[in-house]
């Protein structure tokens, strides 16, 4: 029977899509970048997401950013995300997370539910915590380096951040991580120069954001506001999504088994029996909201002090 996933299910085969459905991916950040990464998750019938953003959508937001529209201006950006991927796959079960992610407030989350982790977040001490944390806990990262200020979508490459080049971001985490001792981190970067974004005083306020929150952190708070666009972004996401959509089904040696084969191979036993689980949770989780016992459980955190 056809699904919204029978052309993905073609090209990677059942079990490859078993195995995304069983999995657990945090993306923290879902703005320009993070955004499409989230949408190749969801289109790729990933089972559980659990995002990360503290911000509300802000009209500055909708030249790129795939969940920000007029309609959603002063939306906050979790639940605009979470709305779209159920109309895309109702049956993923997303976690919603308003908050900042920083050191100080990192304890709160708990890494071992993840299989994968997304860093699309442009703090730098946000940054390093996220790949110290996947680290020590042996958690796959993929993290985006610098998508601002620039106009090649096809500048971009994955590698080792010690591989990196041109990216004044890479070379600020690199540096770090080598004091931290971590010796790799999986990385979407572009070989693009950044440019200087032009100075336009009559939409370059710092006074006129629109945010609508005063507890979420404005964009014009930035003691430089970085120029974008609807395509470079966009192509960051989209490649850091695919990366995790073939580092799953890749770490699970289920890639393009044949129907005729998968009954024999215990790898895609494995991932029938986790897609299994996943049904059951969605299934238990549709009966307490039938019966009215569902209970939110987005997580609202204020600002680290």
């Amino acid at each position: 029977m056809q699904n919204q996933f029978s052309r993905t299910q073609m090209l990677f085969g059942k079990p490859a899509l078993d195995t995304l459905s069983g999995s657990r991916v945090a993306v923290f950040g879902v703005g320009g970048v993070g955004g499409y990464a989230v949408e190749v998750l969801a289109r790729s019938g990933i089972g559980e997401l659990d995002l990360f953003d503290n911000d509300s959508v802000c009209l500055t937001n909708v030249n790129r950013q795939i969940f920000a529209l007029l309609s959603t201006v002063g939306k906050a950006k979790v639940d605009v995300a979470a709305e779209r991927v159920h109309d895309i796959n109702p049956a993923c079960i997303v976690h919603r997370y308003q908050m900042f992610y920083m050191p100080q407030n990192a304890d709160e989350i708990d890494f071992s539910h993840f299989d994968y982790v997304v860093d699309c977040i442009d703090t730098v001490t946000a940054k390093i915590e996220l790949a110290r944390r996947c680290y020590e806990l042996h958690i796959p990262i993929i993290s985006s380096m610098g998508a601002a200020n620039k106009l090649d979508a096809t500048a971009f490459r994955v590698a080792d951040i010690n591989k990196t080049k041109m990216d004044p971001l890479a070379k600020v985490i690199r540096k770090k991580l080598r004091k931290l001792h971590i010796p790799h981190l999986k990385v979407v970067y572009s070989e693009e120069q950044p440019l200087k974004p032009i100075d336009d005083e009559s939409i370059c306020s710092h006074s006129d954001c629109n945010s609508p929150d005063k507890d979420i952190s404005k964009c014009t708070q930035r003691r430089t506001i970085p120029a974008s666009n609807a395509f470079v972004p966009a192509a960051a996401g989209l490649i850091i999504g695919g990366e995790v959509v073939k580092d799953l089904i890749n770490s699970a040696h289920t890639m393009r088994i044949n129907p005729d084969d998968a009954e024999a191979n215990a790898q895609a036993q494995e991932a029938a029996r986790r897609a299994a689980l996943h049904k059951e949770k969605y299934r238990q989780m549709c009966i307490a909201k039938e019966k009215g016992t569902w209970e939110d459980n987005k997580v609202v955190m204020p600002l680290p002090v």
